[in-house]
């Protein structure tokens, strides 16, 4: 059985600390509908952390216009996220999720700009905006 991760909760928990859509999201791994979320066009200088926990998951200089309707970033914080294959819906993704609380933050794809070539493409809905 896997470890825990330092921030659980139980179901009936999580459902009462997240909204409907972002236990959807986070919990079930859903996805938000694409265009939905502010912070898509956030552009100030800050961190976004994991709604789900607080964990700081991305840094605003790492974010970049993808055109996706998500937020993409091209760089985690070290060590706050974590990744798995994700066979859903008939295709092979790389999953994303907190390495804190195990929520899902989206997915990663390897189409994104120099230098790290990678798209981390997150549901706006499981992230907090904190400005600097």
């Amino acid at each position: 059985m896997p470890e825990p991760y330092p921030v659980s909760h139980t179901d009936a928990e999580w459902r009462s600390l997240l909204t409907p859509e972002q236990y959807q999201v986070m919990r079930r791994h859903g996805t938000e509908r694409p265009g939905s979320c502010a912070l898509l066009r956030e552009k100030r200088q800050g961190r976004f952390n994991c709604a789900g926990c607080g964990q700081p998951v991305f840094e605003s200089g790492g974010k970049f216009e993808s055109g996706t309707g998500w937020p993409s970033f091209d760089t985690p914080v070290e060590g706050a996220v974590e990744t798995e294959t994700d066979r859903s819906y008939g295709m092979v993704r790389t999953e994303v999720h907190c390495a804190r609380c195990g929520s899902h933050l989206g997915h990663v794809f390897p189409d994104g700009p120099p230098p790290t070539g990678l798209r981390y493409c997150i549901n706006g809905v499981a992230l907090d905006f904190e400005p600097a």
